[in-house]
C-alpha cells in the first residue's frame, strides 16, 4: 500500500531536516513509539504501541536511515513484528523538503506492506489509521517549532 502526502512545518528547512535526521526527535513525535535503541548511527530499534480498528498491536521495529541528502531529502525503512502475533510490518519511507518562505514544505511517501493477521486489515481501515499518525505526527512536529506559548495549527 502506497501513501503519499504533503504538511508545512513552520521553520527552515535545514532546521526541519536536522529534527527529521534525529532519531530520538522522531520517535517523540510518533504517539505509541518508545524504547528507541541507537545500535549504530544510521541503525536504531524502537516499539510501537499503536490500535488498527478493534485491534491493539505491540511492534518490535529495527528502523535504518538509507538516505540522507541534506537539507533535502531523507530515506529510511522499517521492518517490524508484533508481539504474541504471526505478521510483518514492512515500510519504507521518503520524505522531499522544499523551501516555503520562512516555512518548509514536506511531501512524502511510504510504501507499507503487511503480512499474516495484520495484512488480513483492509486497506480503508489502514488508510484511516494512517492519516490519524499522520496528523498527530505533524502537531507534535509543528509544536515542536512553534514560539513559545504559541498554540499550535491543527488541520481538519
Amino acid at each position: 500500500m502506497k501513501l503519499t502526502g504533503e504538511f508545512t512545518v513552520p521553520a527552515r528547512r535545514e532546521a526541519v531536516f536536522e529534527r527529521l535526521t534525529d532519531a530520538a526527535f522522531f520517535v517523540s513525535c510518533i504517539d505509541g513509539a518508545s524504547n528507541l535503541v541507537e545500535v549504530d548511527p544510521t541503525n536504531y530499534t524502537a516499539t510501537l504501541d499503536t490500535s488498527i480498528a478493534y485491534m491493539k498491536f505491540k511492534f518490535a521495529v529495527a528502523v535504518a536511515f538509507v538516505e540522507k541528502i541534506a537539507p533535502e531529502k531523507v530515506s529510511a525503512k522499517a521492518e517490524g513484528v508484533p508481539a504474541g502475533m504471526v505478521g510483518r510490518l514492512a515500510a519504507t519511507a521518503s520524505a522531499v523538503l522544499a523551501e516555503a518562505g520562512d516555512q518548509t514544505r514536506v511531501s512524502y511517501e511510504i510504501d507499507v506492506a503487511l503480512t499474516g493477521k495484520l495484512g488480513s486489515i483492509g486497506h480503508p481501515v489502514l488508510r484511516a489509521k494512517a492519516k490519524t499518525m499522520e496528523r498527530s505526527f505533524v502537531q507534535n512536529l509543528n509544536s515542536a517549532f512553534a514560539p513559545a506559548g504559541a498554540l499550535p495549527e491543527t488541520r481538519a
